[in-house]
Formats: C-alpha cells, sequence, structure tokens
C-alpha cells in the first residue's frame, strides 16, 4: 500500500480565531470636564451643571466623569478654582506696569473692563456672582477675587500719589462704574458714548 502524505486540515476564515480589539474609550482630562462646565455655567448657570448633562456634551459616559471627580461637588470647586486662577492672572497683567505710568494703566484698566467686548466673560463673571449668592463656597472665592482686584488698582492710585484712604475709595468706585456699566442698557443715553466714559474715567482716575 502506498504511503501518501496526509494534508493538514484547512481551517477555513469561519472557523479561525478572531482576534478582538477593544473599542477605545474616550477618556477626557479634568481639564476638559472644567472648560465645558464653564460654557454651561455661561449659558445656564450652576443648576445646569449636571453629570449627565457634561457626560453628554462631551460625547462619553458619567463613567469618565467619576474617573477625575469624586462627585458634583468636586466638579463645582474645579470650576470656581480655575475661575478664580484666571482672574487673579488676569488683573495681575491689567496693572502690571512701570513706574510713572500708573494713571495710564488706570485708564485702561477701565477701559478694558468697561469694554463689554468678552461677552461670554461677562456672562461667567454674572452666573459666578449669581451662584455666589446661595452658595458660600462659591461666596468665598467671589469675595478673594473681589479684595484682590480693588487690592491691585489700589495700589496703582498710591502710586499714583494718593493718600491710602483716598486710594481705597477710588479703587471700589472704579469697580463698581465698570460692573455697574456691564448690567445697564444705556447705548441711548449719550450720542458719543466714546467721550462719556473718557470722562467718567478722568473723574475716577485725576486728582
Amino acid at each position: 500500500m502506498e504511503n501518501k502524505p496526509v494534508k493538514s486540515p484547512i481551517i477555513t476564515s469561519s472557523l479561525a480565531p478572531r482576534s478582538r480589539v477593544a473599542p477605545v474609550r474616550t477618556q477626557l482630562d479634568p481639564d476638559r470636564w472644567v472648560d465645558v462646565a464653564i460654557d454651561v455655567l455661561a449659558r445656564e448657570g450652576v443648576s445646569g451643571l449636571r453629570v449627565e448633562v457634561l457626560a453628554k456634551k462631551c460625547g462619553v459616559t458619567k463613567g469618565s466623569f467619576y474617573w477625575h471627580f469624586k462627585d458634583r461637588r468636586a466638579l463645582l470647586d474645579a470650576v470656581l478654582e480655575h475661575w478664580k486662577l484666571g482672574r487673579i492672572r488676569d488683573i495681575e497683567k491689567t496693572t502690571s506696569v512701570s513706574a510713572g505710568n500708573e494713571r495710564n494703566q488706570l485708564h485702561y484698566a477701565i477701559e478694558l473692563y468697561g469694554a463689554n467686548k468678552n461677552r461670554k466673560g461677562m456672562s461667567i463673571e454674572l452666573a459666578i456672582r449669581d451662584w455666589a449668592r446661595h452658595d458660600p463656597q462659591a461666596a468665598a472665592v467671589v469675595e478673594s477675587v473681589d479684595l484682590y482686584r480693588l487690592e491691585c488698582t489700589r495700589k496703582l492710585f498710591v502710586a499714583a500719589g494718593m493718600s491710602d484712604a483716598e486710594a481705597k475709595s477710588r479703587s471700589l468706585l472704579l469697580y463698581a462704574c465698570v460692573f455697574g456699566l456691564s448690567l445697564m442698557h444705556y447705548g441711548q443715553f449719550d450720542d458719543d458714548l466714546a467721550s462719556l466714559k473718557q470722562r467718567i474715567a478722568e473723574r475716577i482716575v485725576s486728582n
């Protein structure tokens, strides 16, 4: 009997083991969650900061949120801290000036904060302040930012030659003016708003 080589059985593709590729899971970093939360805060207020809503906007599951944050309160604290640090950096940059140019820098600060060009920034500011009305932690953060802003401009007024008492009153007047204007609709009050704002700034800054 002739010995014939035995052929190995052919494994068809239907029987061949298939390697399973695990689906790629999107994992956002904490900063991304905070950025999205701040966008929602500006439009909907703090009541809009719900984990389910944020996860949907990010295109991920709630599990991704809890990978980075213990709970919703932890996210709220991160949002407050982000806003606080950003405002501190902003006012430091705005009030940073070489000796002898303090008055010009004060005019610049008034113009910058009173311009209302950054509508998103103002929406965030107003949402944070509304939040602070009924949340002690938010209130504490807002107070710390306000005091830091006041102190930075107080130093500018003192450097410009005013007494400490006068510098404090001018600093408070400055912020009362620029933030008050942000809440008002006065476009039809004067035909030359630029000149009007300039006269107001001069009253605040001049001796």
